[in-house]
């Protein structure tokens, strides 16, 4: 086991409907006792409820004093954009919120691109590299797997054995485009190569149809700056 294993955060399943909820709590469309109602109605236990409320709020509800700028302007855009992919918004969040589900998605995005699909068993090696292998490891990215599966990023088949892509959701709109590659700054930890924005492996459910090079250069939130010639990167302006 490390000598101090990162934390998890994500460790309850969650679908669809309450993600989309959630947003649509803080994006001021629905009600908190419309979530709860769907808790309700799904059944959970007290210390399940808990649990997972927890990580609807660190998503949606409360996040984290340095996110809730970052939620803000996704709710802005779901209020904003028609036909809005609210899965392009709760991926957004949950990779820059929670490290866990970004790992996550980082490999299978990454074990995934060459054939569409990967080993299950192969993404649950490399997540006990990282956080180790204790209790709660293998189950929580089972979690995550799951999640993603439910928001129709993933699918699982023999029997879980295998994890393979789903379709891409097109993402036209500039500002959301623009808030995944913020998100994939913020799970990276680090500036960004401008020329690999279009192929981020934790952004693999989304085919980005515009201009990255343009939309990043004219973000008010995103500095771009050069190492070389011809070698641009991208990086948050918070942090330049």
């Amino acid at each position: 086991m490390m000598a101090s294993a990162p934390r998890i955060g994500f460790d309850r399943f969650i679908s669809l409907e309450w993600a989309t909820t959630a947003l649509e709590v803080r994006a001021g469309a629905a009600r908190r006792e419309d979530l709860e109602a769907l808790l309700d109605a799904a059944g959970l236990g007290a210390a399940a409820r808990t649990k997972t409320r927890t990580v609807l709020n660190r998503l949606w509800l409360e996040p984290r004093v340095e996110r809730v700028d970052y939620a803000d302007r996704g709710a802005a855009i779901f209020n904003a954009t028609p036909n809005v992919p609210s899965v392009a918004l709760h991926w957004g969040m949950a990779v820059a919120t929670y490290p866990f589900f970004g790992k996550v998605a980082e490999l299978i995005g990454r074990l995934s691109a060459l054939q569409g699909d990967c080993a299950s068993a192969e993404v649950h090696r490399r997540m006990s590299e990282t956080y180790g292998e204790r209790e709660g490891t293998y189950r929580m990215t089972n979690v995550v797997i799951q999640s993603q599966a439910g928001w129709g990023a993933v699918e699982r088949i023999e029997k879980g054995k295998r994890v393979i892509r789903l379709t891409p959701a097109v993402v036209e709109d500039d500002e959301l485009t623009v808030w995944l590659i913020e998100a994939a700054l913020r799970h990276a930890g680090k500036p960004l190569s401008i020329t690999s924005l279009q192929s981020q492996p934790v952004l693999f459910p989304f085919n980005l149809t515009q201009s990255l090079a343009y939309l990043v250069s004219n973000s008010e939130h995103l500095a771009v700056r050069a190492e070389g010639p011809g070698n641009r990167f991208v990086a948050l302006r918070e942090a330049v």
